[in-house]
């Protein structure tokens, strides 16, 4: 009744040879050795079991998308690919390096422009453009940068 698998896994004996040896490691990663298990139960090479992936996924409590989406990875780009994560696409390179976030904390901390009595995000993005610090740079930015640095005017150093 289940739908046949549209990536067949077909393990030669040096790759299922390469998963077993992950499964006798004693301190691999958890996640590398599941994906191993999977993939020698999807096998359906002359030594494997080839289960359906309705099967593996209750054996090993994971779903049935992230079964195939290990199998398609196996067929498109090898073991070894397999066996570790994608990097998250949403992952964004960082906006401001060491250098541009002391020089955002040192200005945060600095005296505000005349006639304020404090500095604002706006004020401190501006200032960075205007400092040719960056090209552009979001208020946003600034606030999770200074956050992260815990480093605000008024702020404790104990606090």
């Amino acid at each position: 009744m289940g739908r046949e698998a549209k990536w067949v896994v077909r393990l030669d004996s040096a790759e299922r040879e390469e998963l077993e040896t992950i499964l006798a490691t004693p301190r691999a990663a958890a996640e590398r050795v599941l994906r191993a298990r999977v993939l020698l139960k999807a096998d359906e090479g002359c030594d494997g079991p080839g289960w359906p992936d309705a099967r593996i996924a209750e054996a090993f409590e994971i779903s049935i998308a992230k079964i195939q989406r290990l199998r398609q990875r196996l067929v498109e780009e090898g073991v070894a690919a397999a066996l570790v994560r994608h990097p998250s696409p949403q992952a964004r390179p960082r906006k401001l390096d060491g250098a541009q976030e002391a020089r955002l904390v040192t200005l945060a901390c600095s005296a505000p422009p005349a006639g304020r009595a404090r500095w604002t995000l706006e004020m401190l993005a501006d200032q960075l453009v205007a400092l040719k610090v960056v090209d552009t740079i979001s208020d946003e930015t600034v606030r999770v940068t200074l956050k992260k640095m815990r480093s605000s005017p008024g702020a404790s150093v104990n606090g």
